[in-house]
């Protein structure tokens, strides 16, 4: 199952949030996204639906093993892309904004070449 933008952008913030929370719940989600709670909702069923993610009955979300996969891989292109663009002269709300769209579409030969480079040159 591919994924459209917008889920894996609720995976990289389930995984961001569980990285400081106990456990996660949608509405954690709809709150650092400021998304609604009818719009997560929505996303939590597709990414359970893909079993992306697990629901217990408190509404605490884990990550799946592929669930978990996927997040970190969104998260590691938003953070060296984020960086990158910070490395090249762009300010920090604009990167982190234009990381946030390229994340999803690069393809993964261009994004190992340019982790590469970059780290090749010391600038990570």
């Amino acid at each position: 199952m591919t994924l459209k933008s917008s889920s894996e952008m609720y995976l990289e913030t389930i995984y961001i949030l569980s990285k400081s929370k106990p456990f996660v719940r949608s509405i954690d989600v709809a709150e650092y996204m400021n998304y609604s709670r009818p719009s997560v909702s929505r996303g939590i069923g597709i990414l359970k639906k893909g079993n992306y993610i697990t629901v217990d009955h408190n509404g605490h979300i884990t990550l799946t093993d592929s669930g978990l996969l996927l997040a970190q891989k969104i998260y590691e292109r938003h953070t060296v892309l984020s960086k990158v663009l910070m490395i090249l002269g762009v300010d920090e709300e604009t990167a982190t904004e234009d990381a946030c769209k390229i994340e999803h579409i690069i393809s993964d030969k261009s994004f190992q070449a340019l982790k590469k480079h970059v780290q090749d040159n010391k600038a990570l």
